[in-house]
């Protein structure tokens, strides 16, 4: 038997992604549009100091159902479940409402006739509060991002994104992102982003811009090969 070479302390210590998902918030015109933004605490051990969408990894909470109608379009589903181990993707779009409502005040919602919910967890409570529903069926799917195989922090990130000029409540947030606030999608090109961002916050703008249909537009990944990024059509990858 040929003896094998031992595995290098890169792949010894390689971090398996995490899953989590973010919500890009466009509003006013297509021309002018603005973004929803903060900037990370510059205590944060990761990505410290700089700007981000609402967002952050799976609870286990959002694997349990909201208790309110959960409307998922076709389209946008089958695209979803391309690198998603598990049948079920709207843990991934219930992850993006609470982390946003936790990190903004903000709801995106719905007209709907519902009762209080005492024992549910603060953000559909939120909901109830407002006699209003979660407004699933308005959230696009914007990309995948995967972070690099050398980072001590890993994640496999849903973006989605939704219009911003629908969103219930008032922005202040848990403190978690500073600076938060509306600002024109031009201004932030100047602002500290990495390429993640960057290349979402195209991807969103790109849509926006265009009012293109829910679905019907397929999410990219973006990976990194060797620390470089790429970006690849997720339609073509079958396995995460």
């Amino acid at each position: 038997m040929t003896d094998r070479p031992a595995p290098s302390s890169a792949a010894r210590t390689q971090v398996r992604p995490v899953d989590a998902a973010g919500l890009v918030l466009l509003r006013g015109s297509p021309g002018r549009p603005e973004v929803l933004m903060g900037r990370r605490p510059k205590r944060a051990s990761f990505l410290p100091d700089i700007y981000v969408f609402p967002g952050g990894r799976l609870d286990d909470g959002d694997r349990r159902p909201s208790g309110f109608p959960e409307r998922l379009d076709g389209a946008l589903a089958r695209q979803l479940a391309v690198g998603n181990r598990r049948r079920d993707s709207m843990p991934l779009l219930r992850a993006a409402l609470r982390e946003t409502f936790e990190e903004t005040g903000l709801l995106l919602a719905a007209d709907a006739h519902v009762r209080e919910a005492c024992d549910a967890p603060a953000i559909w409570q939120a909901f109830a509060a407002l006699g209003r529903r979660p407004a699933f069926e308005k959230m696009d799917f914007v990309a995948r991002a995967i972070t690099p195989v050398s980072s001590p922090r890993r994640f496999n990130t849903r973006f989605f994104m939704a219009d911003g000029g629908e969103m219930a409540g008032t922005l202040l947030g848990d403190g978690e992102l500073e600076d938060l606030a509306w600002r024109p999608v031009e201004r932030m090109w100047r602002m500290a982003l990495v390429d993640v961002t960057e290349f979402v916050l195209r991807e969103a703008l790109q849509r926006w811009q265009a009012r293109t249909a829910i679905g019907s537009r397929p999410a990219p990944l973006f990976c990194y090969v060797n620390d470089t990024a790429r970006v690849r059509p997720e339609a073509h990858k079958r396995r995460a």
